[in-house]
């Protein structure tokens, strides 16, 4: 096991880990129950770049630092200087526009690992994770009804895709907080354990899914992240040519070959 290696970023309200083949972003603001400042928000995309790039990083598991919150959403006491003239919420959606893009071009699996509150906008980062696994206790909801915010068509969609329109109405027109357990119910996570096992859990969950072959695991994400546009829209020729590149990659060889051999596979991604 290596020893962990942090990224160099200009907050401290964000950090960057590597270790185990593993990227951990963490969003690092307990004090407010990690609720995301602008600042946090523009250090996304280079957390998530710098995970992109580096070949030691297989799988990255996005979390809050302390055991009270995952994300509890916007930073509030912002609003009246970064979203309320016309302006400020210009430049805001656009830097929050250029996290969900990193997010979206992430080819590498994401977990969400979720501790307590994860409200309004930090529901919308676990909700751009591969897998949510939570700990009991955990409260989800979105309060925009209840802040006089309106919610943008893509994070809608993503939320309909995953619960279905009934329970995506629930949640945005009641505003109440969901249970850990009424989330596992609806599918919005995919495990809820004691809050003592959740690390543990979810470190063992990324550490197989790093053993495994990154090409496979890169055309398995982009096949699934394709099934969920509209058929019309869909890039089939990306998914067949990254399906192709498993076949004709060293590592097919390497998974035939440790199978024969009765021994675990040694994959280089190539």
């Amino acid at each position: 096991m290596s020893g962990p290696r942090e990224l160099t970023l200009p907050t401290d309200k964000m950090r960057g880990v590597v270790q185990d083949g593993v990227g951990w972003m963490i969003y690092n603001n307990p004090a407010r129950h990690n609720a995301q400042s602008l600042e946090m928000v523009r250090a996304v995309p280079t957390i998530l770049s710098a995970f992109a790039e580096d070949p030691e990083v297989s799988v990255v598991v996005a979390t809050g630092a302390g055991d009270r919150a995952f994300v509890s959403g916007a930073d509030i006491s912002e609003f009246a200087e970064r979203r309320t003239t016309a302006e400020a919420r210009a430049e805001y959606d656009a830097e929050a526009a250029n996290a969900g893009a990193a997010w979206a071009r992430l080819d590498k699996p994401i977990i969400a690992m979720i501790r307590g509150y994860c409200l309004g906008g930090g529901l919308a980062t676990a909700l751009m994770a591969d897998i949510r696994i939570a700990a009991e206790g955990s409260q989800f909801a979105i309060p925009a009804a209840r802040l006089g915010l309106g919610y943008g068509l893509a994070g809608i969609e993503t939320l309909v895709g995953l619960v279905g329109p009934a329970w995506a109405s629930e949640i945005l027109f009641s505003a109440r907080r969901l249970s850990a357990q009424e989330a596992l119910q609806i599918g919005l996570v995919n495990r809820v354990l004691p809050a003592a096992d959740l690390e543990g859990a979810v470190r063992e969950l990324a550490s197989t899914i790093a053993g495994n072959a990154p090409l496979t695991l890169r055309a398995a994400k982009l096949a699934i992240r394709e099934a969920r546009r509209d058929p019309a829209l869909r890039d089939r020729d990306a998914v067949r040519r990254a399906v192709e590149a498993c076949f004709r990659s060293e590592d097919y060889l390497e998974g035939q070959r440790a199978f024969l051999e009765h021994r675990d596979p040694v994959f280089k991604g190539r």
